[in-house]
This record gives C-alpha cells, structure tokens and sequence, in this order.
C-alpha cells in the first residue's frame, strides 16, 4: 500500500523569488525506511513540514501531496495527530510537560483515549524503550540523548503509521546518536512503521535506508538504493557525495572491481579482500609528535570546581586544562558530563566556586564584560537562537558592530566600513542570498552560519565553539575547517565542543575526553583517535585491522595507493 505520494510539487515562502522546493514528486509504500540528504537549506526541513499539515509553513503551493489516496490537506487534527507522528531536529522544543511519565501520557490524554488504555501504553512504550530507570524523573534533569528517545517514545504511544524525523541526532554525542538510530531502526524492522527522516549523519542511517532521496536547490536530484545513490552521485561529480559514509568515499578513491561497502563491517571484510596477506599492519602512519616546548598560554583552568547549586552533584571536578594560543583544541565526550559547562567557566558566564580559570594571563574574573567581548572572546552556544535580536538577517549582523545607520563604534570608522565588514562576512559564511529573510525562519546550518558570522565580526581572539558543526552539510564543514584554520594563522584560539569526530580528526590540534566533569586523555587528533573503540572515525574502525593510526578518509585511502 502506497502511503504518500507527492506530484508536481512547488512551494514558495512569502515575499520569496526562488521556490523554497521545485518540481517534487515521490512515492513511499508502507513500511518504507526513507532517507532525505543534502546539504543545509536544500529544502529538506520544508519538504517534511508538508506531510504533517499543523507543521506546513505558510506560502505558496503548487501540486498535491497524497495520504493513502486521500489529499493529506483534507486530514482532521486527530487523524494526523495520531497517525504522523514528528520528531523535531531540538528536542527541548518538543517537550511539554515536567515529568518524564507526564510527557509519555500527554498525545494520549490529548486524543481522549481512557486511563486503562493510557496505562498500558505508557508502561509497554517505557519497557520498549529502556525508560523505565528514569520514568519517575524531572525531564530538565535528562540529558539530550535522554529527551530525543523520551519524545520518541512519546509518539510512538500513539501508534503512528508513519514517523517522521527532522535531524533528530544533531544534538547527540557518537554513541547516543548511535542508539537512538538503532532504536528507529528497530522500530521500522519490528512494527512495520514507515520512516521518513532526514540526517546529516550517514553512517549509521544509509544501511538501514530502501530509499534515499538527495536535494539540491529545492530539487530531488537523484534518487534509489543506497548503493545506486553513491554511483549516481560520484558520477555526477557532486558536493554530496562528501556526506556519504566513509566506506563509499574510500571506495570511490581506490581502483577496485569489488562491490562497494555501506558498513564499516563490509568495510572491513573489503579491506581484507583487497589485501588478503596475514602478515598483519601493513602501513603505518607516523604519530604527530606533542610540543612540549614552552608556548605562550591562551586559556589555563587550574583545579577547577563547579556545581549549579549547593545540593546538586559538581558537575566540573577539579579540571586543569592548559591550551595554547593560536591552538584547535576539540574536547569530546557524552552528554552530561560538563563538556558546555566548561565552555561557560571559560566565558565567565558562570564561576566556580573553586579553582581559576585565566585568559591571556589574567583571571577571567578581572575583565569587565566590554573588555572580555569586544576583540578578545567569542562565544558560539549551542542553540543558535540566542543570538538572533533582529528582524532580518542584515540588521542582525550590523547589530553586533553598533547597529545600522547608528553612531560610530570603537573600532568601526564609518557606515561604508560597518557595509564591508558585514558583507564581506556574509560572503564568507554564504548567507549573502539571505539577507532579507528572518533568523528564524532560516534551516538549521544556516541559522549555525549566521550566529558564526555574527561572533566572528567581534574580531575574537579567544573562540569558544560549542557544537559548531551541527547542522551543518559535509561540503560546508570543509569550508568551517578551513575558515578556523585561517584564523589559527592569525594567532586566534579555538577552543570547540563537538561530537563531530570527523571533524576533530581533520582539523583538531589536540582532543581531549571528558568524562564526569574532567578530561581524562588528551592528544593529538592520530594518537587519540588510534586507541579509540568507539570516540573514534568509521575510517579508523574500517582500516586499523590493516593500517596502523589512519583515522581519516584521505589516510585510509593514501595507505591503500602505497600498498598497491
């Protein structure tokens, strides 16, 4: 049984020239794994805004969109409510109620379903789950992996025949992310649920997929298996093809009449393959070897303590911490375990209540907060959001450097000054086609770009990135890497949160793993990435049978020509 089909679709946001979406058509039968992928503002969000009608932006459509056979805009709230359910890219903004138990009854209270019936669901959804550990507890209490699997199971309650999931990783660490996709899965494998979802992450999600779709511009421009999908896109030579998982991009890159692997299991038994003599490693790449050599410090943290109030557990313990100036430093680990928090000690956002933290040789303490902001420290939260003031993208930006067509600013000589350096920024984070559109009514990469854009017109010496990556396509985040590098050679700190692996293995200095409030190894991105099992890249997992410290994909690739 079909159970959507789009035909000729266009939509067009309001006061928008170019159509958000172009030309769309597509079918999905019951039961179907689908994934959605291409990069930041490609219309992917838009796309599956339109199969759950309370969620479709205003604008202008053209086509129709088929539920069972049925237009999908003639669907009463309950039908819909019950039958598509949605998880969102944030989970905080999905989350009504106080309690975890409270959140899990909710969609079925609000459907009129009896006590009995919300029991028993509520009770069979929280053992399917594994939620019955924290079923009693407070829902600010949870960690982000916690609240993404609490909606999850939220909906699921309700029995939908379709799920729908808007990047609903991005805010989760490697293992969490890892979980939840498992568990999604799971669902689709045991249940028969459809699953329409659209992920940045491919390497957990593109095996598990019958369908992939790839957008462009508002336009689907290929579409099939996963495996088709890989060809199409490296024939057509396309930025995509960088998001694809790590096995199929080593793949592309080595002469091989193999078949291409998804996984890194399949990976690895090609690797084999290809290679097949038993005398073990074969390449090895030289370990970086660490400076020891005394360097002027950017941030030092001495024996740090930090609790958010007196009867709660610390959350930082005795963290010392010194980085470099001019250095990448990426700090990795779980949720929860005071990675962002450290990033606030930093900032001075919060204190703690023992232990220093300098910045350039001065307690962080000491500065007034124009001196700490202006010139000397940037700071990147993790939601976007809290940055934006404005109505427009434009004037958000002149915000940051005193406003347009306002008086002049330290450092800002004039109006004509205060235009360049805005579009000069606007080019380099290509949010330039942007401009007049309103902050939150932008993707989320494009909303991480703008809230980049803004921090970096204050010229900071110090950036404290927490999560930078996400949202962001493949294609893009080469671009990131190389815009922080550019800064490195202008003496400027980057100090990253991430759960970004592959990006703290190409462009990291140093990593460090955080764990119960403290770092507990810190190295270079190959000695660390190397000892690794899990807080590690596919290219390392697929390659370390066969090449020793190659922990990306242009190493396992590079090892794969010199063993040729």
């Amino acid at each position: 049984m079909t159970e959507l089909i789009v035909r000729n679709m266009n939509f067009t946001y309001p006061e928008m020239d170019k159509p958000a979406l172009k030309n769309i058509n597509l079918e999905i039968e019951d039961g179907d794994f689908v994934v959605f992928c291409g990069k930041s503002g490609c219309g992917k969000t838009t796309l599956l805004r339109h199969f759950k009608p309370v969620l479709t932006p205003f604008g202008r459509l053209e086509g129709e969109i088929l539920y069972r056979e049925n237009s999908i805009k003639n669907l009463d709230l309950k039908t819909q409510s019950q039958e598509i359910g949605y998880v969102l890219q944030s989970p905080e903004n999905q989350i009504v109620t106080d309690k975890v138990w409270h959140e899990l009854a909710f969609g079925l209270e609000s459907l009129g379903y009896d006590s009995a019936t919300i029991r028993l669901r509520v009770a069979e959804m929280a053992s399917y789950f594994g939620i019955q550990a924290w079923f009693k507890r407070n829902v600010v209490e949870l960690s982000g992996g916690q609240k993404q699997l609490l909606n999850l199971a939220s909906i699921m309650a309700m029995h939908p025949s379709i799920l729908i999931l808007d990047e609903p990783t991005s805010q989760l660490d490697p293992i969490a992310a890892s979980d939840f996709l498992e568990t999604v899965r799971k669902i689709n494998r045991d249940l028969g649920t459809t699953i329409i979802m659209t992920e940045h992450r491919l390497e957990d999600v593109l095996p598990a997929a019958d369908k992939v779709f790839v957008m462009d511009e508002g336009a689907i421009i290929a579409w099939g298996t996963p495996q088709a999908i890989g060809k199409q896109l490296k024939s057509l030579g396309h930025d995509m093809f960088l998001s694809m998982p790590a096995p199929m991009q080593i793949y592309a890159g080595v002469d091989s009449e193999l078949s291409c692997p998804l996984t890194v299991r399949e990976g690895r038994k090609w690797l084999s393959t290809l290679f097949p003599e038993k005398d073990g490693v074969r390449q090895r790449i030289p370990l970086e070897m660490t400076d020891d050599k005394k360097e002027e410090l950017a941030v030092e943290i001495k024996d740090t303590w930090f609790r958010y109030e007196k009867n709660l557990p610390d959350v930082v313990k005795d963290l010392t911490l010194s980085i470099k100036k001019g250095e990448l430093y990426c700090i990795v680990g779980g949720n929860g375990t005071g990675k962002t928090t450290t990033i606030s000690l930093i900032a001075g956002i919060n204190k703690p209540y023992r232990g220093k933290i300098y910045l350039n040789g001065k307690d962080v303490r000491k500065y007034s907060d124009k001196e700490l902001f202006n010139n000397n420290l940037g700071v990147l939260p993790q939601n976007p959001q809290s940055l934006f003031v404005k109505k427009t993208v434009e004037l958000d930006l002149y915000e940051v450097i005193g406003g347009k067509n306002n008086k002049r600013m330290e450092g800002v000589d004039s109006e004509i000054t205060k235009k360049i350096a805005v579009e000069k920024m606007a080019q380099l984070f290509h949010i330039e086609q942007l401009m007049t559109q309103h902050p939150y009514d932008l993707s989320g990469g494009e909303q991480q770009r703008l809230a980049l854009a803004k921090i970096m017109l204050l010229k900071p010496q110090i950036l404290l990135l927490d999560e930078p990556t996400k949202g962001l396509d493949n294609n893009f985040k080469q671009e990131l890497g190389e815009i922080l590098k550019k800064l490195q050679e202008h003496g400027v700190t980057v100090i990253m949160v991430s759960h970004d692996i592959e990006f703290c293995a190409l462009y990291g200095d140093r990593c460090g793993l955080f764990f119960e409030g403290n770092i507990v190894t810190s190295n270079t991105p190959r000695a660390f990435f190397s000892g690794n099992s899990f807080y590690t890249t596919a290219a390392n997992r697929m390659s370390r049978h066969v090449f020793e410290n190659a922990i990306t994909v242009k190493d396992v690739i590079k090892c794969c020509q010199m063993s040729h």
